[in-house]
């Protein structure tokens, strides 16, 4: 699958090392969770959850990234997808619950807006280190009641997302989603499992990628040998018992980076 060439029509700068890239493309069949594989020409091709149907919102963390920054309006990048299963949106009314840790929201914003638009009452923990670094709590917040919580306290409860879900009575919800840091993920995972409520989550990794399309597999997670770019990124938390979530991922060779 050839790249499609992406122009540039507007950025939003979300926090200092987030930004929202605005392309001239709609993916109207994108599912919320679903990631494209961005082509940035002479550096590398990565994969990104998709924030809407014409949106990547990404974290300046590495080369790639830190190249996307550079670009300004009417630049352009390369795009396939979209890729890989979803969350499960709800087929009727039902009470949701998303939880979100920094970045994570992207993919979980219009997870929001989409289960609020099929009447599901939604809520939303929204986590990051300062208020500064929160992102689309508005587009939440219009989907339906969200939590928030910081690590230093600028904003909402002063904490983690763990703090403010250990105040929440977790089995009246019928779906919960999850997306942020792994360490975040891991602490959210065990929590869940303790509660007794994992069978309702679904947790998106983030992995290695190659391909994108399932054929390399580089991005096969221990023990079930799952291809998180075919059979995820979205996996349902019984699928995550004893794997390797929270402890390690694969670098570029396949070597095991810990967490």
């Amino acid at each position: 699958m050839l790249p499609l060439n992406a122009i540039i029509v507007r950025i939003n700068e979300e926090s200092p090392s987030i930004r929202t890239f605005f392309f001239d493309l709609q993916f109207e069949t994108m599912k919320p969770g679903e990631f494209v594989m961005v082509w940035v020409r002479g550096v590398d091709e990565v994969p990104m959850g998709l924030s809407s149907k014409n949106s990547i919102t990404v974290q300046k963390v590495g080369e790639a990234t830190s190249k996307l920054f550079e670009l300004k309006e009417g630049d352009s990048f390369g795009l396939r997808g979209p890729f890989g299963r979803g969350f499960s949106l709800p087929s009727k009314e039902e009470k949701i619950l998303v939880i979100a840790g920094g970045v994570g929201a992207a993919p979980l914003a219009p997870y929001a807006e989409a289960a609020h638009t099929a009447g599901s009452e939604v809520h939303t923990v929204l986590g990051a280190r300062s208020a500064g670094d929160l992102i689309f709590e508005e587009r939440f917040a219009e989907a339906g009641n969200v939590y928030i919580s910081t690590d230093d306290g600028s904003k909402g409860k002063k904490g983690f997302v763990t703090d403010v879900l250990s105040d929440l009575n977790l089995s009246v919800y019928d779906k919960i989603a999850v997306c942020g840091p792994e360490i975040m993920m891991a602490s959210v995972f065990r929590l869940l499992e303790d509660k007794k409520v994992l069978e309702k989550s679904e947790f998106s990794l983030h992995r290695y990628f190659k391909c994108g399309i399932g054929v390399c597999g580089a991005c096969c997670i221990d023990k079930a040998g799952l291809r998180v770019c075919k059979d995820g990124p979205v996996f349902s938390g019984v699928q995550l018992l004893d794997s390797e979530l929270g402890k390690y991922m694969r670098d570029a060779s396949g070597r095991r980076v810990k967490i």
